[in-house]
């Protein structure tokens, strides 16, 4: 095994877990905030996440032989954001957690449920990720309307390096946000001590509690969301270039890593889709045999990134928080451009489209249960309708 390990493999794992983890651990940390996680326990969560998909891309990648790249749910990170915080808190946020990662264990046990969650009409899901993702996308603006002297070189620091290349254009949008942090914040003496005492792993144990209006408003589109937009492309990444694996066992792997990372915040773990093509892609080793290592070394990049998410986190508590939003929204920019584009491409299933994205954009709870999920109930009507009326 060993043998198979190159420089090339070498680089382009270092790489995968840089872009992975610091083009969207902000999300993640506004996510896990809006329903109710204090600093720590988002910290926390941050950690576990990291861990858990470091470890589930080693195990994985050894056990396979193939570049198994895992994240964690970017687009999921992004529907807390516009959840907020449901009756009985962070715990019953928790809860909404185990009940996901359970439906994603058995949507790789159970062929039929997987086979369910991929039939769902892509201009739909698509919808509803578009519809999540705008609100965090309007930040940027929103930064520069706050202070545009803070928020203008993080936008500036963006569109450059994207302009050359765009895969550098986040971790540049976020060293920006470090350098506008240390010279145009007031930070207040002894703060960064602070940081530096924050470097020890974090780790908080929250025990879930469980309700319907979890299940309904976390746990339902949180499944749905981080099956239709990471873990199917996820597959469809590897068969583009040339790997054929079971997409069952790695489904109920993720999940099972998900279920380890909840107790401590952690939200989802599932296939990476854009840092896949990286590790499974001819930079990784022109030998298709022998990319798995760039998974590895992702995998331990990441647990890496994971133990230091103290850190990261006080750091990042010390900015005033449309900053950090504008960094996770520019993360989320690509997302939402492809999502539109996908929900919005087809004249017959553009109305109701249309619908889903409407009712998920507006942020808006009925009956105490979130947009996304009545965006997706609303669409579906609407296109079952307009089929019925085709018919006769």
């Amino acid at each position: 095994m060993l043998k198979d390990l190159s420089f090339q493999s070498l680089f382009m794992g270092c790489l995968t877990a840089f872009v992975g983890f610091a083009s969207s651990f902000a999300v993640i940390l506004q996510g896990l905030k809006a329903v109710g996680a204090t600093d720590f326990q988002a910290a926390s969560g941050l950690m576990a996440l990291s861990v858990a998909m470091g470890l589930c891309a080693i195990i994985l990648s050894v056990a396979t032989r193939m570049p198994i790249s895992m994240a964690w749910s970017t687009p999921g990170g992004a529907l807390l954001a516009t959840t907020g915080v449901i009756e009985g808190g962070f715990p019953a946020a928790v809860g909404g957690f185990v009940v996901c990662a359970i439906l994603i264990i058995i949507a790789g046990l159970f062929r039929p449920l997987g086979r369910a969650v991929a039939s769902i009409p892509a201009p739909l899901a698509n919808a509803m990720l578009s519809g999540v993702i705008i609100g965090l996308c309007y930040a940027p603006i929103k930064a520069i309307g706050f202070n545009a002297a803070l928020g203008l070189p993080i936008i500036l620091a963006w569109i450059v390096v994207g302009a050359f290349r765009r895969l550098f254009a986040v971790p540049a949008a976020l060293a920006a946000f470090v350098l506008v942090m240390i010279f145009g914040v007031d930070i207040p003496a002894g703060a960064l001590d602070s940081v530096a005492q924050s470097l020890t792993p974090p780790m908080e144990w929250v025990t879930p509690t469980f309700s319907l209006h979890a299940v309904v408003s976390i746990a339902l589109p949180l499944f749905i969301v981080t099956m239709a937009s990471q873990n199917i492309p996820g597959i469809a990444v590897l068969k583009v270039n040339h790997y054929d694996p079971q997409p069952g066992p790695l489904f109920a792997a993720s999940g099972f890593f998900s279920l380890l990372s909840t107790p401590f915040g952690g939200h989802a773990v599932n296939l990476a889709a854009i840092t896949a093509a990286m590790c499974a892609g001819e930079d990784a080793h022109p030998d298709p045999k022998r990319r798995y290592w760039s998974a590895i070394i992702a995998g331990i990049g990441y647990i890496i990134f994971g133990l230091l998410a103290g850190g990261v986190t006080a750091f990042v508590a010390l900015a005033p928080p449309i900053l950090i939003q504008a960094v996770a929204g520019l993360a989320l920019v690509g997302a939402f451009a492809g999502s539109a584009v996908a929900a919005f491409k087809e004249p017959e299933t553009r109305e109701a489209a249309a619908i889903t994205f409407l009712i998920t954009a507006s942020g808006l709870s009925f009956g105490g249960v979130s947009g996304a999920f009545w965006g997706l109930i609303g669409g579906g009507l609407m296109m079952a309708l307009q089929r019925v009326v085709k018919r006769g």
